[in-house]
């Protein structure tokens, strides 16, 4: 593999760990745990797994231990870090004992199913340290569900004698550890499953996983493309820029970004569904930040908008429920694209009716055709962007008339989703993507399955880090999917009682009026701590550092 030169200096970076991990743990064992929700749904569903204690390791004493061999799996969309998470859990099962072994499943979940595998050495491994992507085994989406792929998953775990599987993902792919990790328990196959979690939107995060990773160098990496964009902004005087990014359950990106940046606008998907508001309203909020700044001479400015923005909308949220009920029918699915849509609109209720009528045929259609593995919306290919850029195009055209515009309004338009995905991780996901991994061998180690692996205090530095493991259905609940209630981890939203969320409501009028741009600037991985080994902003305001 040819190297850049950042990567020839960044594979001889050698990631931080918590102080407990060392050397020899212990596992110290708190109170017994129950789920966020349901609690009685989900302890008849996970009797092998459910309210076992959270873990916490500390400074052990040395002992023997047998090799292990041990599988892994990336599991869902990229988040930078991935690779750090397979590094570090490749060192601390061989420092437990140098004959352990690793296994990568190949193209996610499926690759156990299809028994699609390479082992992993220190050759590979070392050509992957502290880099972006997936692509040491590739990532994908396949469902861990059914029985039938539990039976063929153990039939090749066990002719590689895998005793544990590390399986590295979002809230859904957890949520399949934990189902595995109990099929596996019922049925005394010896075998062990771990989580990790993984994702840049930010929203698998609770009282015991302070952040997913990757969130953090996603946000300095579209930081810096806003901050370029708003010195361009700046420079120029003559554009509205309307940025779309990541973040379709949960508008932590945005947020994240915002605090970066100090846009002059920035929609937070939560707070719009709080407020009850509709399209109309949102595209007047934005309307009235426009014609203020142009009655200052500044027809310029900058929005932040999150991805799933359209689907906290409550009357638009509405319909997509109740779209999501009908076209999961057979009946639907029986029918073409075309003959959805005439389904549609007789076996919905007339409000939702009105509303689906209401939006522009482009965007109606995305409503109802397009879908994506788990039966749900397409939000990411709604031009959200656009649509709010034209809506507020034709409010103000309709102010002009009035005499209460006098500006000019032109736009530009960008989403930023891939281009942080696979971005190489700074050094705050360098450090706990690494922990993370490391962390998984010890639970491994200790005999744990149903856990997912925990690093908490990550605003201290890395060795006072705390590490450990949470009952990963300690965090489940019953959610309705493709018209089934099914179990699964609660996502976590932006809280808008939290103190990100309100300092960022306490700047933004001034944001609004004033042109208080910030400039991050590129992610920097040499040079003083202060600049390169910072937390989010999100996470220093949540653990007031």
């Amino acid at each position: 593999m040819e190297k850049s030169y950042l990567q020839i200096a960044r594979a001889a970076y050698q990631p931080k760990l918590p102080k407990a991990l060392l050397g020899p743990v212990k596992a110290v064992a708190g109170a017994p745990t129950q789920s966020v929700g349901n609690q009685e749904e989900i302890k008849e569903l996970f009797p092998n797994t459910y309210g076992m204690p959270v873990i916490e390791f500390e400074a052990g004493e040395a002992q023997q231990l047998p090799a292990i061999n041990v599988g892994v799996i990336l599991s869902g969309g990229q988040a930078p870090g991935g690779h750090n998470v397979i590094s570090g859990l490749f060192d601390g099962i061989k420092s437990i004992n140098p004959d352990s072994k690793l296994y990568g499943f190949i193209l996610g979940p499926g690759g156990l199913v299809d028994h699609n595998y390479m082992e992993l050495t220190s050759d590979i491994i070392d050509e992957y340290r502290n880099t972006g992507g997936f692509d040491i085994i590739g990532s994908g989406r396949t469902k861990l569900e059914e029985v039938e792929q539990f039976e063929k998953g153990i039939k090749i775990l066990r002719e590689l004698n895998i005793k544990a599987l590390v399986i590295i993902g979002g809230d859904d792919s957890n949520t399949n550890a934990c189902v595995l990790a109990e099929y596996y328990a019922a049925k005394n196959y010896g075998v062990q499953v771990i989580g990790c979690p993984k994702t840049i939107d930010g929203d698998l995060k609770n009282e015991q996983i302070e952040t997913s990773f990757g969130f953090d160098t996603a946000c300095k990496t579209y930081s810096e493309l806003i901050g370029n964009i708003q010195r361009d902004c700046n420079s120029a005087r003559k554009y509205w820029h309307f940025i779309k990014l990541m973040g379709r359950s949960a508008s932590h990106i945005a947020l994240e970004c915002a605090l970066q940046c100090q846009p002059n606008i920035c929609l937070i998907s939560e707070e719009v569904e709080a407020k009850a508001m509709s399209l109309d309203d949102v595209v007047t909020y934005i309307a009235e930040a426009v014609a203020k700044r142009a009655e200052d001479g500044k027809d310029f400015g900058t929005v932040l908008i999150p991805e799933g923005l359209i689907e906290f909308i409550p009357a638009i949220k509405k319909l997509i429920a109740e779209l999501n009920d009908v076209l999961a029918s057979s009946e639907a699915q029986a029918l073409n694209r075309s003959q959805q849509i005439d389904f549609v609109k007789q076996h919905i209720s007339p409000e939702n009716l009105a509303v689906f009528n209401s939006l522009p045929t482009s965007v109606a259609r995305q409503l109802a055709l397009d879908r994506d593995p788990h039966g749900n919306v397409q939000v990411s290919l709604i031009e959200t962007e656009k649509l709010l850029s034209a809506m507020v195009a034709a409010k103000l055209d309709r102010w002009k008339k009035n005499g209460k515009y006098k500006g000019k309004f032109a736009t530009q338009h960008h989403f930023f989703g891939y281009e942080g995905r696979c971005a190489a991780p700074s050094n705050y996901d360098a450090d706990y993507c690494y922990s993370l991994g490391f962390n998984a061998s010890r639970l491994i180690a200790n005999g744990k399955t149903g856990y997912m692996s925990i690093i908490k205090n990550t605003t201290a530095p890395a060795t006072e880090w705390i590490a450990g493991g949470v009952p990963i259905t300690m965090m489940m609940n019953l959610e309705r999917r493709n018209g089934k209630m099914k179990p699964v981890i609660r996502k976590a939203l932006v809280e808008l009682d939290g103190a990100p969320f309100k300092y960022f409501a306490s700047k933004r009028e001034e944001w609004a009026r004033e042109t208080k741009y910030v400039y991050p600037g590129p992610i920097q991985y040499f040079g003083p701590t202060e600049v390169c080994d910072q937390p989010t902003i999100t996470l220093k305001l949540e653990q007031q550092k």
